[in-house]
């Protein structure tokens, strides 16, 4: 009896976490986007836009609240190029701001670089 006890909380716990990612995904104003900073592996999320900053959910995890917010007032992309072979998830393009590089759909990308284009004027004043 116990180990039926534990199996179903197991295939339970698994569902909440299976519906939490979906939910994320399905989202109103969120984008699938994979994370990574500095030499670590790619981090599937998803990435909402939230005023200036672009905040960054992992799918896997309790919260809801983002792991990561990338302020808009002096972003700057360095670099964007599709991803290739095992880089990273196939037919997504990375796209590198400072310590943290993002990697998302063509689709996703050209949403990410116009809302980084329509910031005020004085939004790039910080960058350096």
């Amino acid at each position: 009896m116990a180990a039926l006890d534990i199996l179903i909380s197991v295939a339970v716990i698994a569902a909440l976490f299976f519906l939490r990612g979906f939910a994320l995904a399905r989202s109103r104003g969120t984008v699938v986007c994979s994370l990574r900073t500095g030499d670590r592996a790619w981090r599937s999320g998803v990435a909402r836009y939230a005023g200036g900053e672009l905040h960054w959910i992992p799918f896997l995890g309790l919260r809801l609240r983002p792991r990561h917010a990338i302020a808009r007032r002096g972003l700057t992309v360095s670099t964007r190029r599709p991803l290739v072979g095992e880089e990273g998830p196939a037919g997504y393009w990375t796209v590198d701001c400072g310590g943290v590089s993002l990697a998302m759909s063509e689709d996703a990308l050209t949403g990410f670089l116009a809302w980084v284009e329509s910031a005020p004027p004085s939004a790039h004043l910080d960058a350096a």
